[in-house]
């Protein structure tokens, strides 16, 4: 399928931005999609009408999809605030209190508990609207229509009325109800079972949940949630879509990424924006650097989505002002890893996966996820990796101001140096950045500069420990190169190798 061209389902974006949901809840992957599928279970028994079947599907994937939007103010007041949202799950409102100031010394935990009093609370009640904005205008982005939108906006009301809206029972759309009510299933199914997801329905009955859902659900509790795990896999989830298996393709494939882009972006607010100008940044750079179109198309796309697993990592981390611990710095580098695992679902996104995870890898195999060295990182992510890091210099971070354009693109060429970022990649970067920068001879066979030097020597007669003492370079790497250039050149002796670079006139070049 060419870039054009390229599609995926509707319920495929929807299924992907459910998994990036949970990583935000402290839930694990496929929460939202078990709380689709108990809604759907209890819609069958009510006897839900058709027309109403696509709204609870893909509500009952989005219904939490604005969660992150105010991370930031969270983990102000809360610390970790995915583990705060986990406990909010489970034990309610107070255990959220309890977290308070979480991770910092007692006077400051009292401190910011004075602060709540006067204006957490406030923060706190904004959260909900907060978040149902977010997935509203979300919704909006992917095509999902007006109902849809509508039952999403009712996802936090309460039978009682103490929701942010105040509607009260059958003022809230039964599709937001089943929502609801699916949502603190699956969480209590999932930790104790059965009896467990039994017993909080009968306690919150008539508060937070429709009583007759609960008399329902408590009727026939164990084929509700019978054979759940299989019904609530990927394949199950995304064959379950009952509408006609709608499609996102060409440019309507491209917004729905820079969606999901700026949706990743929001998780904190150093990054807002991050993502669309990394994207913008290695199109061009790919341009440059003479991709064929495909690979331009792909390798933007992979920028749009590199930093999704963002999601995974708590803001308490993210906006940190000091240095990290080395715990801390763990949970980082698990996030381009995470955000492959949510990519590899779909065949056409698994492929952006592959570049999007490389964005971290160095050449000196000191990066993550994967420690990927030298030719294991992929053109592509090569200059992924550079716009990345030319990007994020460019504007502030918690720990850092923002470097001035000629201090940025030092910064990269010193890595470039050091042997992390590929030299290439570097100058396409800069110069879709506006830097001036001399273009590079480019060398038969794909020879880079360093190798054309080692090549000259070893035709010279040089052995390994004499090219390497002539480079400052160790003989391990001396042999390395030789080997490269051997691969690349197709020859397999010093004589071969001298005809190729007399072939090429790279001894007087």
């Amino acid at each position: 399928m060419t870039a054009k061209h390229a599609e995926i389902r509707l319920a495929e974006l929807v299924a992907l931005l459910s998994l990036g949901t949970d990583l935000g809840l402290g839930q694990p992957m496929e929460h939202a999609m078990r709380q689709c599928t108990i809604a759907m279970r209890l819609a069958d028994r009510l006897g839900l009408d058709v027309s109403e079947r696509p709204v609870l599907y893909y509500s009952g994937l989005l219904a939490w999809v604005g969660c992150h939007t105010d991370a930031y103010e969270q983990a102000k007041w809360f610390g970790d605030e995915i583990a705060m949202k986990f406990e909010g799950k489970t034990s309610g409102p107070t255990a959220m209190l309890r977290r308070l100031g979480a991770g910092r010394p007692l006077l400051e935990r009292l401190r910011i508990a004075v602060e709540f009093l006067r204006a957490g609370v406030r923060d706190l009640g904004d959260m909900l609207t907060n978040h149902y904005l977010a997935t509203d205008e979300l919704a909006a982005r992917l095509g999902l229509g007006q109902d849809v939108r509508d039952c999403l906006g009712q996802s936090f009301e309460r039978w009682d009325g103490k929701g942010p809206l105040e509607l009260r029972r059958d003022q809230i759309l039964m599709t937001s109800r089943l929502v609801s009510f699916a949502d603190v299933i699956a969480v209590f199914h999932r930790q104790g079972g059965i009896e467990a997801a039994v017993g909080v329905a009968k306690k919150r009955s008539g508060a937070q949940l429709d009583p007759a859902l609960v008399a329902l659900f408590c009727s026939d509790a164990h084929e509700l949630l019978r054979d759940l795990e299989p019904a609530s896999t990927w394949d199950a989830i995304i064959s379950a879509e009952p509408a006609l298996g709608a499609r996102v393709a060409g440019d309507e494939f491209e917004r729905a990424l820079e969606a999901i882009a700026d949706f990743a972006d929001l998780k904190s607010p150093w990054t807002i924006g991050h993502s669309r100008g990394v994207a913008e940044l290695v199109h061009d750079a790919a341009i440059d650097h003479g991709f064929p179109e495909p690979e331009v198309a792909r390798v933007r796309r992979a920028a749009l989505i590199h930093d999704i697993g963002h999601l995974g990592v708590p803001n308490s981390i993210w906006d940190k002002r000091g240095a990290l611990t080395q715990i801390e710095h763990e949970r980082v580098r698990l996030h381009p890893y995470l955000g492959e695992r949510m990519l590899a679902h779909v065949p056409i996104l698994a492929e952006l996966g592959v570049i999007a995870a490389q964005h971290h890898e160095r050449l000196d195999g000191s990066g993550y996820p994967g420690r990927l060295s030298g030719d294991a990182i992929t053109p592509s992510g090569r200059l992924l990796a550079a716009a990345d890091v030319y990007h994020a210099l460019s504007h502030k971070r918690p720990h850092r101001p923002a470097r001035g354009a000629d201090e940025a693109a030092r910064e990269l060429r010193a890595m470039v140096t050091s042997g992390s970022l590929d030299g290439r990649a570097v100058d396409s970067v800069l110069r879709a950045a506006g830097h001036r920068v001399r273009r590079r001879r480019e060398w038969p066979a794909g020879l880079t500069a360093r190798e054309v030097e080692v090549l000259r020597l070893l035709a010279c007669g040089l052995s390994n420990k004499e090219i390497a003492d002539e480079l400052a370079i160790t003989p391990k790497t001396a042999s390395s190169h030789v080997e490269h250039i051997y691969a690349k050149i197709g020859a397999s002796n010093r004589a071969r190798a001298s005809l190729f670079a007399m072939k090429h006139g790279l001894m007087t070049a």
